[in-house]
């Protein structure tokens, strides 16, 4: 019965365009352009519905995955890494670098007293030397301190790194290629002025690597040796 009715409504349609495009130039009835939408609309109406069917799935589907990502967002907790975490984990990072700061000045400060002292005072000098090392022992407990501040800004980067992680893997984008970002003048400045603290172990140059450098300038061990001769031997002449 649907068949018969898409070819009837098919070949009405075909008569009626024809019967439209040989009157060109003169009147068309009301009736033959209401004729043409009302069998043009019975045509489409199983191709809309089935259309609405699909773009109804789709749009439901793209509204899945919304609400998805919304909840994958809301387990990032993105307003609690930006007023909490994060200004958290720099203060602590500051209070790091005060308490070295401050720790050193102590030390460096009590080491040239104890290097001032007058020694000839044998119990005056005792007693300073005494005093300044109880305050560079009590300054460098500062580490206790600053290790658990640093511990924590470990842990606040760990767990941003495991949320960040688990978004990633569960919106399917580990395929996705990172794009490569031109360096900017700032960033390279600061990459390039970088200061390079303590090597790693196994990193950087070794000892033996600097003698063997100093070797091949002819700063060796052995040239010392004949340095220090020539010296000892130009000194005897003068008084022979």
């Amino acid at each position: 019965m649907k068949s018969q009715q898409k070819t009837l409504s098919a070949d009405k349609v075909t008569k009626l365009v024809t019967f439209l495009e040989h009157s060109k130039g003169e009147d068309v009835s009301l009736t033959d352009i209401m004729s043409l939408a009302e069998v043009m609309a019975s045509s489409l109406e199983s191709h809309i519905r089935a259309m609405d069917k699909t773009v109804y799935h789709e749009f439901m589907s793209i509204a899945d995955e919304i609400s998805t990502m919304k909840r994958e967002i809301s387990a990032l907790r993105p307003a609690d890494m930006r007023h909490n975490a994060i200004p958290d984990a720099g203060r602590e990072l500051d209070a790091v670098v005060e308490a070295t700061e401050k720790a050193t000045n102590i030390i460096m400060s009590s080491a040239e007293e104890i290097m001032g002292a007058d020694p000839s005072d044998a119990e005056a000098y005792q007693a300073i030397v005494n005093d300044k090392i109880i305050e560079i022992f009590e300054a460098c407990s500062f580490q206790d301190i600053t290790g658990q501040r640093i511990s924590k800004v470990v842990h606040v980067l760990n767990v941003i790194d495991e949320r960040v992680s688990t978004f990633i893997d569960r919106m399917k984008m580990n395929s996705v290629e990172d794009e490569d970002l031109e360096e900017t003048e700032a960033e390279r400045r600061k990459r390039e002025l970088i200061l390079h603290g303590p090597q790693k172990e196994g990193e950087g140059v070794n000892q033996s690597e600097v003698d063997a450098m100093l070797a091949e300038l002819g700063f060796g061990e052995e040239n010392e040796k004949n340095t220090d001769k020539s010296d000892q031997n130009d000194i005897d002449a003068l008084f022979d």
